[in-house]
């Protein structure tokens, strides 16, 4: 009877101490943190610009891992946040001796629980350092998505450019076999040399060889720009955008503004935060922990139960934690020296960016606006003069030159602009279209 009324307190021991204080850990707690999604799952006939980075987002390799990275730390925020578990300790004396100890008549059987209780916080600080370190994943995450955002945009606008150039070449080589055709013609006729004709199949020749180079610079950028979600090849039609549409460029300081926005410079305010948390967690492992421990003891010989309790602490006479503290001090330093390294860099980036958009800016208005139409003009007046017989091939094959050399800078001199724009778009975080124009911008 003695003994079963010391089974009953075992049992009152554990569900007191034990199980009543535990929490209930469920995977299905960790919060879900998958990047998000677009509805575009398959690749369209024609893709924008909008179509390719939705494509992107979907299926690119290098985002993949994000998502796992971010559920992991998710987790491993929870398991900080949980206590240590209790022990249980079991344990027979005063047996298996001579005479009144021989057998287990004098035995001594002790059923235990002990908890360890951690003190000054170590919970808490722990569980905010994990989830800090989860909130800048997330931020690992906001950074490498715009960097894929950015690459792709910048492979569509190569492909873009390389499908004009493939246009432009076609117009060049179209122009080129009408040339030697009306030279043949005259040459037939003997109004002039057959040096003439020469020149003309030279010419036709050269833009036959720039047309097929571009037409396999097309197909590279093509699978550079498949490769962003995940295909080996191009199987997609045509691209679709304006290369010509510009934008009135704000001033670098209207930029600047907009710093802030970049993941870069904005997970700082987090690994800061991070930082002096580390530091409040060396502290606290600093507090020593004690242990406490009840349970039951029940004596054979006597058949009587006894109930016993404890506390241990270690003594941190030499350990307080000293160099974890100096250790986290020193990387709050360091984390703030970090801080003010990538401003200076993201506002350098900024000023170089905005220096080569800049330039791109004024050199496609001047393209567009005079030098452009200066060189049509002046190829199409060459070319009348010609077949008038009033100049001669090589002024008209020069004016020729000229026209689709000036069309071949304009155009990259807009590719130039529009990827310099992406660029800085990468850099303060939003469209070039959000940022205000001031009337003193529109004046420039």
């Amino acid at each position: 009877m003695k003994f079963n009324l010391f089974l009953v307190s075992v049992a009152a021991v554990l569900l007191t101490f034990g199980f009543a204080g535990q929490e209930t850990l469920m995977a299905s707690n960790i919060a879900e943190n998958e990047p998000p999604k677009n509805v575009l799952e398959t690749v369209p006939a024609q893709i924008t610009m909008a179509d390719a980075l939705a494509l992107a987002i979907n299926k690119n390799p290098s985002l993949g891992g994000f998502s796992a990275e971010i559920r992991a730390r998710d987790g491993a925020a929870l398991q900080a946040g949980v206590r240590p578990n209790p022990e249980l300790a079991v344990e027979l004396e005063n047996f298996g001796g001579k005479n009144s100890l021989r057998g287990f008549k004098g035995a001594e059987t002790t059923i235990a629980f002990s908890q360890l209780v951690e003190r000054g916080g170590k919970q808490k600080n722990r569980r905010l350092v994990a989830i800090l370190d989860k909130n800048l994943a997330e931020w690992d995450y906001q950074s490498k998505k715009l960097d894929v955002l950015a690459a792709t945009a910048k492979a569509f606008l190569e492909v873009l450019i390389a499908q004009e150039q493939v246009a432009l070449n076609d117009e060049l080589l179209k122009l080129a076999k009408q040339t030697t055709t009306a030279v043949s013609e005259k040459v037939d006729a003997g109004k002039v040399s057959p040096v003439e004709k020469s020149r003309a199949q030279i010419e036709l020749a050269a833009a036959q060889i720039e047309t097929n180079k571009a037409i396999r610079e097309l197909e590279a950028a093509r699978r550079r720009l498949a490769g962003f979600w995940g295909a080996d090849r191009a199987d997609f039609g045509q691209l679709v955008g304006q290369l010509n549409n510009i934008s009135v460029l704000p001033t670098e300081e209207s930029f600047k503004e907009y710093l802030s926005n970049n993941p870069d410079l904005a997970r700082w305010s987090t690994e800061i935060e991070r930082s002096n948390a580390t530091l409040r967690l060396a502290r606290s492992e600093a507090k020593t922990d004690l242990t406490w421990s009840a349970g039951i003891r029940n004596s054979r010989e006597s058949n009587e139960n006894a109930f016993l309790i404890g506390i241990s602490m270690p003594l941190g006479s030499s350990n307080r934690n000293q160099g974890g503290i100096s250790e986290a001090r020193a990387r709050i330093d360091k984390t703030h020296a970090e801080h003010q390294a990538a401003k200076i860099s993201l506002g350098t980036a900024l000023s170089d960016v905005w220096q080569s958009l800049s330039a791109a800016y004024t050199e496609v208005v001047a393209l567009r606006d005079e030098i452009l139409p200066g060189a049509q003009a002046t190829y199409e007046a060459t070319e009348l003069g010609y077949r008038e017989g009033k100049l001669d091939f090589l002024q008209m094959l020069d004016a020729q030159r000229t026209l689709f050399t000036v069309k071949r800078q304009y155009l990259l001199s807009l590719g130039a602009y529009h990827l310099a724009n992406t660029d800085m778009e990468r850099l303060v975080g939003v469209p070039l279209s959000d940022i205000k124009i001031t009337n003193k911008d529109k004046a420039n």
